[in-house]
């Protein structure tokens, strides 16, 4: 069994990663939460998403109950907002009404915590415990932000009023890209036991055999899922599921979350700005029963995590897992549409040096992309370092979202990256791109 071996490196260089990457995030942070004025900071803007002044203050408290208090031995900052900022204790629904810490307090909390990481940074030793271990919990908490950076770019998404947050547009498309890839039959390494800042839903690394199937060699475009809208496709219940169909109902679904009628056509806000669809863009904000209908209507399915994993990762010639669908180097702009650099998915092509070997593109980043996998642990699973990361959520109420989104940054998106949500869930940054299985003669 094959898995890509990651090399530790010297503490003089991971003390600069880290603090690299602890500075990209807070630096996002800062952005996304100085956009708006203070009102609009204590405001919530959706009952399913937490003022923006709440995530703000709930990564320095996360900050600082892992890195100040648990690896640094340090006295709490404020131990007495503990539970305010217990994303367990409290729904999102509930937490305008709690005694939150105002603007002005969340930034000087979050500002002292982090002094107080960057000082114990300086004398740390990469060694001993698991949590430290090559910078194990600095990285954590890197990707933790990073997580709520994009929770608070999609709150940003449902607020009214006029535009806060403005980036140049992504690249057009560089290659034409239709059609489908045959994945050949055989086993792959599906995660990772060697990677160090895996987290632990991860891990372990472990062999999975499948049989050929067939992937889109791209998401699903506006142009696409603007053909099954045209046919009826929310209307038809013979493409949806028994619990999708009944959510749509109730929902009164007709079309992708922020699709508006725009005369004869059909337009998106986004980020408090109407545009007419374009088309090569890949859809986003559709829930899974959408993708699933739409997989359907297609004649298709889609993919499990397993087949979307092995397409990122597999490599045809050496059958070696690697770290990203182009290879192990972390990605570049060239790559991949990540770390909001753009509020919007790239047309379908723009990233044909991110493509996999055998010609799958734009895989990583863009959309986040539903697979019809709920979410489990694998084989030999074991919570590190606290349980309430991942395995509360395992069972068949979420379903694995893959790929990462515009919004996702990089320290946060790798092939073996899981996320999950509840099949109804459409705010978040996600798309899909369909499977199908591979027919006796495109493999004999």
């Amino acid at each position: 069994m094959t898995d890509l071996r990651q090399q530790s490196q010297p503490p003089e260089v991971l003390r600069d990663r880290i603090a690299a990457v602890l500075g990209r995030a807070r630096d996002r942070s800062i952005l996304l939460t100085e956009a708006v004025d203070d009102d609009d900071l204590v405001r919530q803007h959706s009952p399913i998403m937490s003022p923006l002044v709440w995530d703000l203050a709930h990564v320095g408290n996360q900050e600082e109950l892992w890195l100040v208090r648990d690896v640094g031995g340090r006295e709490p900052v404020r131990h007495d907002i503990d539970e305010l900022y217990d994303a367990f204790k409290h729904p999102r629904k509930d937490r305008p009404a709690l005694p939150l810490l105002g603007p002005g307090e969340a930034r000087t909390y979050v500002a002292t915590v982090r002094d107080k990481v960057f000082d114990l940074l300086d004398g740390i030793r990469f060694d001993g415990r698991r949590l430290v271990a090559d910078g194990f919990a600095f990285g954590m908490i890197a990707q933790h932000e990073q997580q709520h950076d994009e929770t608070m770019l999609a709150t940003h998404q449902l607020r009214t009023g006029p535009p806060v947050l403005s980036a140049p547009p992504p690249p057009a498309a560089a290659v034409p890209v239709t059609g489908e890839v045959l994945i050949p039959a055989g086993p792959f390494v599906m995660g990772s036991s060697t990677d160090p800042w895996a987290l632990d839903n991860e891990r372990p690394g472990h062999l999975v055999d499948l049989p050929a199937y067939v992937l889109d060699a791209a998401p699903v475009t506006n142009a696409e899922y603007l053909a099954f809208v045209a046919d009826g496709g929310y209307t038809e219940p013979r493409w949806w599921s028994g619990p999708g169909w009944r959510h749509r109902s109730s929902a009164g679904l007709s079309a992708p979350m922020h699709w508006r009628r725009d005369g004869t056509g059909w337009g998106y806000r986004r980020f408090g700005r109407f545009a007419p669809l374009v088309p090569d863009e890949p859809v986003v904000h559709v829930g899974y029963h959408e993708a699933e209908a739409y997989a359907a209507w297609a004649g298709k399915r889609l993919p499990t995590e397993a087949e979307w994993e092995k397409a990122a990762r597999w490599d045809p010639v050496s059958g070696r897992s690697r770290r990203y669908p182009w290879g192990d180097q972390d990605p570049t702009p060239e790559h991949a549409n990540l770390g909001q650099r753009h509020l919007a998915p790239a047309p379908v092509g723009a990233y044909p040096a991110g493509a996999s070997p055998l010609g799958v593109h734009q895989l990583i980043g863009d959309v986040w992309e539903w697979t019809s996998s709920p979410f489990q642990g694998y084989p030999g699973f074991t919570a590190f370092p606290y349980r309430e990361y991942s395995e509360v959520f395992f069972g068949p109420d979420h379903r694995v979202l893959r790929g990462g989104s515009f919004g996702t940054d990089p320290v946060a998106c790798r092939s073996t990256f899981r996320n999950w949500d509840l099949p109804i869930r459409r705010q978040i940054f996600s798309g899909f791109r369909c499977a199908r299985y591979a027919r006796p003669d495109e493999v004999g």
